[in-house]
């Protein structure tokens, strides 16, 4: 079956330790780009409340598969046009795409190198096809886009894999499952203002400190890429992740700046008898019937 051959080739990707050599390569590259806050926010996607690359992604492959339509209806400067569109739309998409891919490592990693390698191709083909096109050669210009839609088809293959098999981008805390009755997770006295403190609802690790008027808790895993937030820091009213410095508001636990495009999951907590207890309330089917914690 065809499954059988495409888990086949994917898994082969992830274990490809050679692969390894070249993504740290560059991902040393590419990480001073994001290094301003401002950038890494923007390119994550965190104001939209997911990953901005899967929007982006649409353009582009949108403009070359109507370049298709409108070379197979002989208007060759719509699909001139076309071309060129998603080119250009291809420079913004890839940048979001290595802002995520930068944050990865081990198989993920090695998939993503792929992915950015066949639609790199792909880019390269179009490129190619443009000036091809230009140059009236547009039998030419049309063999190289079907090189191109071939290669961004394969990079959309893996880039749906890294999506949906792999998880990157996908909320690390979507499958996470917590009592919603009141649960002891730690002594009143252990959580103080100013300072991170842990606890446990059944198995779930909080990260949890003292405000003005309350104590607050939130899941001790960053919504990113799982860091543990008891081991951030607090600034301005805010925990930071000690891995990517994903910032999140103690307030509500909505992120205040990425690269995590979703916020903190928020528990309720009350204190009895000098002990502190927790609670998630939350209506989402996937955790309140989870495939695990």
């Amino acid at each position: 079956m065809l499954n059988k051959l495409t888990d086949a080739v994917t898994t082969r990707i992830e274990r490809a330790q050679l692969l390894d050599g070249p993504g740290e390569k560059l991902a040393a590259l590419v990480m001073p780009l994001y290094t301003k806050p401002a950038v890494r926010h923007a390119a994550s996607g965190t104001a939209l409340g997911h990953p901005l690359h899967p929007l982006l992604v649409t353009v582009p492959i949108g403009a070359w598969t109507c370049a298709f339509v409108f070379d197979a209806l002989g208007d060759e400067k719509a699909a001139n046009v076309l071309v060129a569109t998603g080119i250009v739309t291809a420079v913004p998409t890839a940048f979001t795409g290595l802002s995520d891919w930068s944050y990865t490592s081990g198989a993920e990693r090695r998939v993503g190198l792929v992915h950015a390698a066949a639609n790199t191709v792909g880019l390269t083909a179009y490129v190619a096809s443009w000036l091809a096109r230009r140059q009236g050669r547009h039998g030419l210009g049309l063999l190289l886009s079907t090189v191109g839609m071939s290669a961004v088809g394969l990079g959309g293959w893996m880039g749906g894999h890294l999506a949906y098999a792999l998880g990157v981008g996908v909320d690390t805390t979507a499958f996470s499952h917590a009592e919603d009755q009141w649960t002891d997770v730690a002594g009143a006295s252990e959580v103080r203002a100013g300072e991170l403190a842990q606890g446990d609802l059944d198995g779930v690790p909080l990260v949890m400190t003292r405000l003005a008027d309350r104590v607050v808790a939130y899941a001790d895993r960053c919504t990113h890429r799982g860091g543990p937030l008891h081991e951030g820091t607090l600034e301005d009213g805010c925990v930071v992740c000690p891995w990517h410095q994903g910032t999140f508001d103690l307030e509500d636990g909505s992120v205040v700046l990425g690269p995590p495009t979703r916020p903190a999951p928020a528990f309720e907590v009350r204190e009895v008898d000098g002990r502190l207890q927790a609670r998630r309330v939350d209506p989402r089917s996937l955790r309140t019937e989870p495939v695990g914690r």
